[in-house]
């Protein structure tokens, strides 16, 4: 289990043991880590993680609060920050992705129409330069459905959308724990917008292997370390 997940279940525990409730707020950062003997880091990640799906609630200047979700739906939002990188099963959406997907962009690059790749480009800069991981993530999965659909073909378009839909928490998470990873993705994405404007089928298609297999390596190597 990775230091993250160890604050996470920590804060799971305080909340099954009935030290917290919904609503209740959570005690000093600095305090909370010297408690449950983790790094004000690991802590910081844990609580960015569970905002990022309301389980927590951060009020600038205020504090850390437990969300009002029922205690049932509570304990399953935090397990599905937990245990979802523990399923290997998410690697082999990855593996098919990462082999249909170049194939999709590589036909986009080809047939896609100029104004469509535009608004790719249109759909990069409404990013700016600091989004945050849900926004990104969001941007991501709207970036490759749309350069699918312009490949012209509805199956593979539809057969991208579903795999890359199935990888979307494990984006989530690469995205939280991973750093650099919000400027790697950006920069792999105007790589790929570049291929495409220019033209160049192979080139597409070598950048958007690359970039899933990003995802994939990564993931390899939690689950490597999860072991």
């Amino acid at each position: 289990m990775s230091v993250t997940d160890d604050a996470i279940e920590a804060i799971k525990q305080m909340i099954v043991d009935g030290e917290l409730g919904p609503g209740d707020r959570l005690p000093r950062e600095a305090d909370l880590a010297e408690r449950l003997g983790l790094s004000r880091n690991s802590l910081r990640e844990a609580v960015r993680a569970l905002s990022l799906i309301h389980v927590l609630d951060v009020r600038r200047g205020d504090g850390t609060y437990v969300t009002s979700l029922e205690p049932s739906l509570l304990m399953d939002a935090m397990s599905f920050v937990v245990d979802f990188h523990r399923d290997d099963t998410v690697l082999q959406f990855l593996e098919a992705r990462r082999i249909v997907e170049p194939a999709a962009t590589e036909m986009a690059a080809v047939k896609m129409p100029m104004a469509d790749i535009e608004d790719l480009g249109e759909l990069l800069d409404s990013l700016g330069d600091n989004p945050t991981v849900d926004e990104l993530v969001a941007s991501d999965l709207e970036f490759h459905r749309r350069i699918a659909a312009g490949s012209g073909n509805a199956v593979l378009a539809s057969l991208v959308e579903t795999l890359s839909g199935r990888t979307q928490r494990a984006r989530t998470w690469r995205g939280l724990t991973q750093e650099g990873v919000v400027e790697r993705t950006l920069g792999e994405h105007r790589a790929i917008l570049q291929a495409l404007i220019r033209r160049q089928p192979s080139v597409a298609g070598a950048l958007a292997t690359v970039h899933i297999a990003g995802v994939e390596q990564w993931l390899r190597a939690t689950l490597v370390d999860e072991t």
